[in-house]
């Protein structure tokens, strides 16, 4: 059985009962001390305590389904793995996140860097995924997920410049540092490493500061693999001697929030916040971006549009846009077999716009005349003009011809949504290669299992000065977490932004 090669954001199904995925990198010198550790979340994408998160000082799960094999050396090559038992999992388990940490340095340093899943007793290769790094401490590798009573693996490739605690307090631990000198760096002939602590974290709400939680009797700590030094976790400590730590920079005010609806207004706030925790965790609190909204109109998306999918997504992509662009409005274009700008997405009339735009494209036979169909309301694309089949090249051309008229000094970020069906490869990637020297990032999300053709492919191709594209692909976007979301959103932009910083494209 030959293994497949998996790039970002693809999924596979699982058919072994158990599994063991394996992280794998070439062992160098002066390279990073590199761990492997798995946690297990609820339907909420949280642990229930720190008995959920499995690692070289924790290597086995009180359910016994989740084990820390070890590290091995093999010909320069060095490996960590765990073992996974898919039937042994408590019901409340539908999700193992699988991460790994760099202590004295970054993946950026390794090479080689590649996570393989085996099947049933490890001896068949079923999948493996190549990972890309620069400044990244801590990564989060794949998933074993659960979805609609079968088990699946994703290939993620999250990376975090706030190291392993990042990832811990992305996922309901806490970790608490109680510093010896909290004024100068301990000395090579007397170490001090920080003392880290697990312990479960409540669900915040968005005033909630991330602090130390403490109880009458704590449990018995374990330490965090890689804890001596642990980067700083974004949310700077309130003073430099203290473990407690303030929250990210929280959402901006937006004007037009004021008119929404009380609930979609609630829902706005939670979720610009979460946002500026996504934006937090990678060092880039604070930017801001011109937002550009593109929706996949075509004939195969009508099911989603009939369930209100697209709806809910331009919402959450709202808070997006909120958080990151001043004016908190954003451009948006509908595309099948032609591509259309829609009028301008103000917040404050996020839920006309939602009803008048948010619509699929249609055919029309024989159609002779141009007159506009009747019943549409001023400002409402003729649908039948955008057709039903798939021409991304189309609304990607547009759009950079928006941005090269209407310069900006802030980057533009593209939030392009497709169910795939994508066949129009040469054409898409001329495009976006001839827009690698331009202020835009195109972030493209899959809508299901479809066909993504060059999307999927864009990360490992050559001959870019910058890799002005990302991609993922989910089943169900409508089950995927707000926070979760917006992490792998913005996963790659604020590292794009530093390296169009560098080009001198920015």
């Amino acid at each position: 059985m030959t293994a497949r090669s998996m790039s970002k954001g693809a999924n596979l199904p699982v058919d072994a009962p158990d599994v063991r995925v394996e992280l794998s990198w070439a062992e160098g010198v002066g390279g990073p001390d590199i761990d492997v550790s798995a946690l297990l979340l609820t339907s909420d994408g949280r642990v229930r305590d720190d008995g959920d998160f499995v690692f070289y000082n924790q290597p086995l799960h009180a359910s016994g389904a989740v084990r820390h094999v070890g590290k091995r050396r093999d010909a320069g090559v060095m490996t960590d793995a765990v073992h996974v038992d898919l039937g042994s999992l408590e019901a409340a388990i539908t999700r193992v996140v699988l991460c790994a940490s760099a202590d004295g340095g970054t993946f950026g340093q390794v090479t080689g860097l590649t996570l393989r899943l085996f099947g049933t007793g490890g001896r068949s290769e079923v999948a493996r995924f190549e990972m890309q790094a620069d400044t990244e401490t801590a990564f989060i590798g794949g998933e074993l997920y659960l979805r609609e009573g079968r088990w699946k693996f994703r290939a993620v490739g999250q990376g975090y410049a706030s190291g392993l605690a990042g990832v811990a307090t992305d996922f309901g631990i806490t970790v608490d540092e109680d510093q010896a000198e909290a004024s100068a760096p301990p000395s090579p002939q007397q170490p001090s490493p920080p003392q880290n602590r697990l312990r479960p974290q409540h669900p915040p709400t968005p005033q909630t500061p991330l602090s130390p939680q403490t109880s009458q009797n704590p449990p018995a700590p374990a330490s965090l693999p890689g804890s001596a030094p642990v980067p700083p976790v974004p949310p700077r400590p309130t003073r430099p001697d203290s473990g407690v730590l303030t929250p990210p920079p929280g959402p901006r005010l937006t004007k037009g929030e004021e008119r929404l609806p009380v609930d979609m207004r609630k829902r706005l706030s939670l979720r610009k916040e979460q946002v500026a925790v996504s934006l937090s965790k990678r060092g880039a609190a604070g930017i801001t971006a011109r937002v550009v909204l593109v929706l996949d109109a075509s004939g195969s998306m009508a099911f989603l549009y009939s369930r209100g999918v697209v709806a809910d997504v331009v919402e959450r992509m709202a808070a997006v846009a909120a958080q990151l662009d001043d004016d908190g409005e954003m451009q948006a274009w509908t595309f099948a077999s032609e591509s259309a700008r829609l009028p301008d997405l103000r917040l404050g009339e996020l839920p006309e716009w939602l009803r008048l735009h948010v619509r699929v494209g249609e055919i029309s036979l024989f159609r002779r005349n141009r007159k506009p169909r009747k019943g549409m309301e001023p400002g409402q694309v003729d649908m039948r003009a955008v057709g039903i089949q798939n021409e991304e090249q189309k609304a990607i051309a547009q759009v950079r011809s928006y941005v090269r008229e209407n310069p900006a000094t802030a980057p533009t970020l593209v939030l392009f949504f497709s169910d795939g069906g994508v066949y129009r490869d040469a054409a898409i990637e001329r495009e976006l290669r001839a827009a690698v020297e331009e202020p835009i990032f195109w972030q493209f999300v899959g809508l299901g299992r479809s066909n993504y053709g060059v999307l999927e492919r864009f990360d490992t191709l050559p001959g870019r000065r910058v890799d002005n594209v990302g991609f993922f692909a989910v089943d169900d976007i409508s089950t995927v977490p707000d926070q979760e979301l917006y992490d792998r959103l913005l996963s790659e932009f604020p590292s794009w932004i530093t390296a169009a910083g560098r080009a001198g494209i920015l």
